[in-house]
């Protein structure tokens, strides 16, 4: 048996049409939304009571982010939606981009905030920003010779 490939990443969230939209504008497409429940749903995820809200968000290169907004049971918080980096679990989300400032740019008209950013010689642009819920993406943009095309 040989793994074929990541099909896709859950985000809990509880604004969902805020997380959609700030996807959206990062380039992802809304590939569908549904709403499952009840006890097959609850056996799969080990829960009781299911209803949960579904968004599949899709990369233009296929990966795929779930987004599911719990009603029943609700969500379990354990911090503040700010939590750094290297709190335990997983804790950013990376894209390969084109231009890392127009990207930044976009994203904070949206309502991002900027982590940092910063510049590895001329090969590679990292730069981290802080979503709704506050999911870190983390945009890598690369450069001169290494870039594609180049």
């Amino acid at each position: 048996m040989t793994l074929k490939r990541m099909d896709n990443v859950l985000i809990v969230v509880d604004d969902l049409e805020a997380t959609k939209a700030f996807f959206i504008e990062l380039g992802l497409k809304l590939e569908g939304e549904t709403t499952v429940e009840g006890p097959l749903v609850g056996q799969l995820i080990g829960l009781e009571d299911v209803r949960a809200t579904l968004a599949m968000m899709r990369t233009p290169d296929g990966q795929g982010i779930e987004l599911d907004k719990f009603h029943t049971p609700n969500a379990v918080r354990f911090g503040p939606v700010d939590q750094p980096v290297n709190t335990l679990g997983i804790r950013r989300i990376m894209f390969a981009v084109d231009d890392i400032g127009a990207v930044v740019a976009r994203m904070r008209a949206h309502g991002a905030e900027i982590i940092g950013e910063m510049q590895y010689g001329a090969t590679y642009r990292l730069a981290y920003i802080r979503g709704p819920e506050g999911i870190i993406v983390g945009l890598a943009e690369q450069l001169g010779a290494g870039a594609p095309g180049a």
